[in-house]
């Protein structure tokens, strides 16, 4: 059974309703699952890369660029952090993305709330408005 799959996707349907504009900018990165060689190699191809996180919410809060989320079912059903997880975790957090790992629905929901509780981060542009 997908544990991991049906409270993603339980999160997802609490985000629409819960943040409504964060639920239209976040999105899962499709990374993981099991598929044949040859579409694994095609996708790979295409720039998918191990240890991605599954989640990502573009919106800037609390001084950070966005939100990234290794999102692992509850426990007894959770996987452990790979390292390259974990590394990408840290690669986004040195470029400015708040970057956690969520073990299941409550954990995430609560992360979510507390991140968009946070103020806007102002963005400063160049006088040539780039």
């Amino acid at each position: 059974m997908d544990y991991e799959g049906m409270e993603q996707a339980a999160l997802f349907n609490w985000l629409r309703w819960r943040h409504p504009e964060a639920w239209e900018l976040a999105y899962h990165i499709p990374n993981g699952g099991h598929r044949l060689k040859a579409v694994a190699a095609k996708l790979k191809a295409q720039g998918v890369k191990a240890g991605v996180s599954d989640i990502k919410l573009p919106m800037a809060r609390g001084g950070y660029f966005g939100l990234y989320i290794e999102f692992k079912a509850s426990p007894p059903h959770d996987a452990s952090v790979s390292d390259s997880q974990r590394a990408f975790l840290q690669k986004v957090e040195r470029e400015g993305y708040l970057a956690m790992v969520c073990r299941g629905l409550d954990e995430a929901r609560k992360a979510i709330d507390a991140y968009m509780a946070w103020p806007r981060t102002v963005v400063v542009r160049g006088s040539s408005g780039q």
